[in-house]
């Protein structure tokens, strides 16, 4: 057992507890010093957004570790263009230190954008440029004078804040290409994909139903992304975010400037990929046909999948799990998607989410579920095993924490090569889980191990008799519920 800093306490919150009758989560904070929090940085934050822009080049101005810690970071794919998989550094040095890097980065640029031809240019500015004072936009808007296309310098400096600070700067270096392309042949039924990263080609099931509902699909930010798109997006009618820790800014300004109404939406689940294509198919309502085609894809997709759901859902009852996230909205569909599968959320939380998010979970989530925002190794770990789960949904960062402690892991952080959006990434969800959860490797882990060797010992023990489920006189080997053992004299006559 670890104790938890103080200057973390607020930051976690147990359902039904006195802290969060009292209080409300605290987040948004600057990760605590000394926590080794999961959370990255604004760099970091930035690169994963801009990355999947297929037909631009990705430029690091920095160190060369910068450049390989985001290296194809997203499991993003791209139907055509390929030159956002390499990563380009200035690869900064001592004397760049000492005499400022701008020539280096100019004399990159155009090296790069003579060779590859890209459609634009994303410069990432990193920790040690903001030390050092290096002018990035100065030298994007020479660069762009003499190549004739947009160089957008990306103010993400490792230390300004946090990994959300990262979503902000990269919207912002995305807005200056918002409104510069021709919307003539936009049709009036269209809308932009936010948040959606094409991540193991989600973002072509996604954009497959809405062609199937009869709405275009202008462009999607950032997935399978294209400059020009981006370009023209503010043609669009209506825009859908899914991902709203790192794109509500981006649609906020398009409302702003561009009268875009926006709607956040989730792809993940049954019930929130069927409210996603409901929520569009209202906004068209001028064409009452886009609201029957909804009805009667949803209607197929389910009946087609639910069977299915429902043999794994047979073998997952009463099965506990935790979750760690980067944005909160994510977690909002992976309580619903676990509680339809018959599992229970025992542990969740986020690296970016807000105050609304949090409170909104604590809304969906079962009482003792134990919310946290911002958290570290140690604490994941912790909760983890007082809570005795069965599987850890999460990023490649938690993936060491679960298998040393002998847990099951679900990757779905932006990693992952398997599909989970949609009807069919339902499915592929649920086999993940299924085989994560059953496999029969657990039993051996030491944990599991030790607590059988306990059980059986105690229940050879004349001292000790089973008690009764609930009585709360557990031993502090084993877990609650049946199979506890406590001393005789501790349970009643």
């Amino acid at each position: 057992m670890i104790e938890l800093l103080p200057d973390r306490e607020k930051q976690i919150v147990r359902k039904g507890g006195d802290s969060d009758a009292t209080t409300e989560i605290a987040c948004g904070k600057a990760s605590t010093a000394g926590a080794v929090s999961q959370r990255a940085c604004v760099f970091c934050g930035s690169r994963v957004v801009l990355y999947p822009v297929a037909d631009a080049l990705h430029v690091v101005h920095g160190p060369i570790g910068c450049a390989a810690y985001t290296w194809d970071i997203r499991g993003s794919q791209s139907s055509g263009p390929q030159l956002y998989r390499h990563s380009f550094s200035t690869d900064l040095q001592e004397m760049d230190v000492i005499y400022g890097g701008e020539k280096k980065l100019e004399a990159a640029l155009l090296e790069l954008i003579e060779h590859h031809q890209p459609k634009a240019a994303f410069i990432y500015s990193t920790c040690i440029v903001g030390i050092i004072g290096d002018d990035v936009s100065a030298v994007c808007k020479r660069v762009a004078a003499k190549t004739g296309i947009p160089v957008l310098g990306v103010h993400s400096e490792g230390f300004k804040g946090t990994k959300k600070d990262g979503y902000k700067a990269a919207c912002e270096a995305l807005y200056k290409l918002v409104g510069t392309g021709d919307t003539s042949s936009i049709s009036p039924h269209s809308i932009n994909i936010l948040g959606e990263f094409n991540l193991a080609g989600e973002a072509w099931i996604i954009r497959d139903y809405y062609k199937r509902l009869g709405i275009e699909v202008v462009s999607t930010l950032t997935g399978d992304g294209r400059v020009d798109d981006i370009r023209r997006s503010h043609g669009a009618k209506l825009n859908l975010v899914q991902c709203s820790g790192s794109m509500t800014y981006l649609a906020k300004m398009m409302e702003r400037d561009h009268g875009i109404p926006f709607k956040r939406v989730s792809y993940f689940g049954i019930e929130d990929m069927s409210a996603a294509l409901y929520e569009a198919a209202k906004f068209f309502k001028d064409d009452p046909t886009i609201m029957a085609r909804a009805q009667e894809l949803v209607r197929e997709e389910v009946a087609t999948i639910y069977p299915e759901l429902q043999r794994f859902k047979q073998k997952l009852i009463g099965k506990k799990a935790a979750i760690y996230v980067g944005g909160s909205f994510k977690a909002f569909s992976l309580v619903r998607i676990l509680r339809m599968l018959g599992m229970e959320t025992a542990v969740v939380g986020s690296q970016t989410g807000d105050k609304d998010d949090y409170r909104q979970l604590q809304e969906i989530c079962d009482p003792g579920t134990i919310i946290v925002d911002d958290a570290n190794p140690l604490e994941l770990a912790k909760f983890c095993l007082e809570k005795d789960v069965d599987l850890f949904i999460g990023g490649v960062k938690e993936r060491p924490i679960a298998y040393k402690l002998g847990i099951g892991f679900c990757d779905h952080n932006h990693e992952r090569k398997e599909p989970l959006a949609g009807y069919v990434g339902m499915v592929n969800f649920a086999k993940e889980v299924y085989a994560s959860v059953a496999s029969p490797v657990w039993q051996f882990a030491p944990r599991r191990a030790n607590r059988a060797a306990v059980l059986a010992r105690l229940a050879n023990d004349p001292d000790f008799k089973p008690a009764p489920k609930g009585c709360g006189n557990c031993l502090p080997e084993c877990t609650p519920g049946d199979g506890q053992f406590v001393r005789a004299t501790l349970v009643p006559a």
